[in-house]
């Protein structure tokens, strides 16, 4: 099977360098953008599973970020990382077309779950588009 193809959107350079050194390490192809417009850009040029999408980012939230993902690119599944105070923008994510949210910090294997899950919806939304 493929390796799964993460995009990790967050302004955090600290978090998304630690995220891409931790689930490389589990055999994902792991790209980081540190902004929304940044990840628009990035999934412009590169076929990505899934993308882990922090809510909370300057500019260009991560609300935003998803309907604009969601138009260009709707068969990507979509994880919100949300911290404490933003878990209404979590539930918001998923009415939006968010495959999950995820509080911050978060287990690594939960998250891995996670990613898988949202891996095979996404592969499997493709197969299913014309041409797929």
């Amino acid at each position: 099977m493929a390796a799964i193809r993460v995009l990790v959107v967050d302004d955090e350079a600290d978090f998304t360098a630690l995220f891409a050194k931790r689930f490389t390490k589990r055999g994902m192809e792991v790209a980081t953008a540190s902004s929304g417009a940044e990840g628009l850009a990035h999934l412009a040029g590169n076929e990505v599973d899934v993308v882990v999408l922090d809510v909370m980012m300057p500019v260009m939230d991560g609300i935003e970020t998803l309907k604009e993902l969601k138009k260009r690119h709707p068969d990507v599944e979509v994880i919100m990382l949300t911290g404490h105070g933003s878990v209404d923008s979590g539930l918001k994510g998923l009415s939006l077309g968010a495959f999950d949210y995820v509080m911050k910090p978060f287990q690594i294997e939960d998250m891995l779950e996670r990613i898988g899950k949202a891996c095979d919806r996404a592969r499997i939304n493709r197969q299913r588009r014309p041409g797929g």
